[in-house]
């Protein structure tokens, strides 16, 4: 009787879908349950890093307060009864950015180390794979935003960029092309005397605009209506000078239709990206979203350091210019259900669709 009871306690762990995460030790399921081990006295994360315990000791816990209730302690190890170690990193570099967004002048990586406690190298390791881009990248981004809020308030042009921490103004003009993508006074008018060049075609989901700065790819627009979305564009740079495309203009047009029809090809293009620092943040980790695969916004917000901002990062989606080469498409509910996407949910299921056939080669 013995044997029996201890085969059939194998075989329901083993038949449990539960069982193949603690075998692969998966990190994303460290929340939605807990496992305990008969024989050891102590109760898991599913990607705990301890020696593989045979099935048949094996018990599932919804909670750590029921695994608890049965008798086990937490393992030493993987430290159940803590926060997982994603949480408390994501809590550590959202702190960071806090402190970054709050300080004078922007903090040096080893300043920034100090305060965490950690090395410099290790620190910025954390921060990128938290936030997508650098503790410099991010000041940079939090900085450029401050400029553009301070030159449609300030005085003049010299106080905005001082307001912004910017320790002189003729360091901030070396860069302010990537950092407004024209000049601070081109900026306050509005984009006036910017040119930006843009062609509108067509593909298999309906007509695309796609426009381009000096710097990069700004804008690429899917609808059913042209016209409404060259309003589109004209809404966005109300005060720069629209030029239509020429031959060579044309070619851009075509290689990101090629993308949207095969996006096995992949799109390799200068983009020029206008948005808030929080935004960045959101985008450049849609960015390294792979081809055939989603995330939940849930998910963008803990990769972010903002696990709390969910709400935020379905608005930052939703105000992505850049259809395809952003992929705001790849993002999908908790659940895995389709949620709204800027340019018709249509539209998001057959791109997945596609990418799910022709994912992009690594």
């Amino acid at each position: 009787m013995h044997t029996n009871d201890t085969a059939l306690r194998a075989q329901a762990t083993l038949t449990d879908p539960r069982w193949a995460m603690i075998v692969a030790r998966d990190a994303s399921a460290d929340g939605r349950f807990f496992y305990s081990v008969r024989t050891t006295g102590v109760y898991c994360r599913p990607s705990c890093a301890s020696r593989s315990a045979r099935p048949e000791n094996v018990a599932f816990h919804a909670t750590r307060a029921d695994a608890e209730h049965a008798g086990y302690r937490p393992c030493k190890r993987c430290t159940p009864d803590q926060p997982p170690r994603t949480h408390q990193q994501a809590e550590l570099v959202a702190a960071l950015c806090r402190h970054i967004e709050s300080a004078e002048q922007q903090p040096t990586l080893n300043e920034l180390a100090d305060r965490a406690g950690l090395s410099p190298h290790h620190l910025h390791r954390v921060f990128k794979t938290v936030t997508g881009v650098t503790p410099k990248a991010y000041a940079q981004a939090h900085r450029a935003q401050r400029v553009r809020q301070e030159l449609a308030h300030s005085g003049s042009v010299t106080e905005a960029i001082l307001d912004a921490g910017y320790a002189s103004s003729s360091r901030f003009y070396e860069a302010s092309a990537q950092v407004l993508g024209m000049t601070p006074t081109a900026y306050r008018a509005g984009g006036a005397a910017t040119e930006i060049r843009f062609a509108i075609g067509s593909c298999s989901l309906g007509a695309i605009l796609v426009a381009q700065s000096a710097l990069g790819v700004c804008a690429i627009l899917i609808g059913d209506d042209p016209e409404l979305l060259a309003r589109d564009l004209q809404d966005r740079f109300p005060k720069a000078d629209l030029i239509g495309g020429d031959a060579d203009f044309e070619h851009l047009v075509a290689q990101v239709v090629g993308f949207v029809e095969a996006p096995a090809i992949g799109l390799d293009l200068p983009l020029d990206l206008r948005g808030t620092a929080f935004q960045q943040r959101v985008w450049q980790a849609l960015r390294e979203i792979p081809a055939g695969c989603t995330a939940s916004y849930t998910d963008i917000a803990q990769r972010i350091g903002s696990p709390a901002s969910v709400r935020a990062v379905a608005q930052a989606c939703g105000a992505n210019p850049l259809a395809v080469a952003i992929p705001c498409h790849r993002v999908v509910r908790l659940d895995g259900g389709l949620s709204g996407y800027r340019w018709g949910v249509e539209r998001k299921r057959e791109l997945l669709s596609r990418e799910a056939i022709t994912p992009e080669k690594s």
